[in-house]
């Protein structure tokens, strides 16, 4: 009996010394306070805006960014570059269309975080999936987390989403009116 108890408390206190102590703990965004920022290039010039997010969160152990799952507000979307009545609502309108996002069909872009790994003091090099459009793409990012702050800025290629339009890699005719495969992307995230 007395060997028994001492090996069942021996037991706990192996488990507990070899337990996780820092369990891994969803830290949700502040919606109103995180935001992107694109830019949009071609021949001639360049076009920037914002969108918002809907919801997401960091998963953490610890300090340490292991996961992730972010939802964006395509129907935020803005144009920031130009005035209303001066070419902004017709940007924005073609931006909504089937040409560009589509975004009656698919109000909404994730981002779901699959691998992250701590690259230096607050630096991560964060695999997932990014979803636009109804397309899904794996895609690597570089995060840098700052204190309650996460800030990463890349590039995507719209084509890979089935967004052709004005590319020159698919029409061979649109000279100075060729609007580039990539966008670029600046996501702030600021935790509650």
């Amino acid at each position: 009996m007395k060997k028994t108890i001492f090996t069942t408390i021996f037991a706990l206190i192996i488990t507990g010394a070899f337990a996780n102590t820092n369990p891994i703990k969803k830290v949700t965004i502040n919606k109103d306070k995180s935001n992107v920022s694109w830019v949009g290039k071609k021949l001639t010039g360049k076009h920037t805006g914002t969108l918002a997010f809907q919801e997401g969160y960091l998963e953490m152990d610890g300090d340490n960014i292991t996961g992730g799952m972010f939802t964006i507000d395509m129907t935020t979307l803005a144009v920031t570059d130009l005035e209303a009545g001066k070419g902004k609502e017709k940007l924005e309108g073609h931006l909504n269309s089937a040409d560009f996002f589509g975004i009656e069909a698919h109000p909404t872009a994730t981002f779901e975080i699959t691998e992250a790994s701590n690259t230096s003091v607050g630096s991560y090099n964060v695999t997932g999936k990014l979803a636009i459009k109804g397309h899904t793409e794996n895609i690597t990012i570089v995060l840098t987390k700052d204190g309650n702050t996460a800030t990463s800025t890349f590039k995507v290629d719209r084509t890979k989403y089935g967004i052709r339009y004005g590319s020159a890699s698919f029409f061979d005719d649109l000279k100075n009116k060729a609007i580039n495969d990539e966008f670029e992307l600046t996501v702030n995230l600021v935790m509650q």
